[in-house]
């Protein structure tokens, strides 16, 4: 699956069931440039996760919501609920861990 790009209108309906990664992040943010191929690698690689990227520029409400106070921030959806909640750069294999931790 590809990396879909969500915003406040579609946020709720993305997140409402299966494993989700949710994003937060800034295009100026090194870490965040640092993260993106890694989250596409897990989008490409893994058909049961879906990663939602949510640009905190973009969308101050949801980042405020969540209360987004760094990036990149991570959050696991599984199911509609959020399980975990995670700040700063992962690698691919300490991603894949934290999915299946949660």
């Amino acid at each position: 699956m590809s990396v879909i790009h969500g915003n406040s209108s579609n946020f709720d309906s993305l997140v409402n069931s299966g494993v989700v990664v949710v994003d937060f992040f800034a295009d100026w943010c090194g870490p965040c440039k640092m993260l993106a191929p890694i989250l596409d690698d897990l989008a490409s690689s893994r058909d049961e996760v879906n990663v939602v990227k949510i640009n905190v520029d973009d969308e101050e409400d949801l980042a405020r919501r969540f209360g987004v106070m760094s990036i990149p921030t991570l959050v696991l959806y599984k199911d509609g609920k959020e399980v975990s909640k995670s700040v700063g750069f992962m690698s691919l294999s300490d991603l894949q861990d934290w999915i299946s931790a949660n």
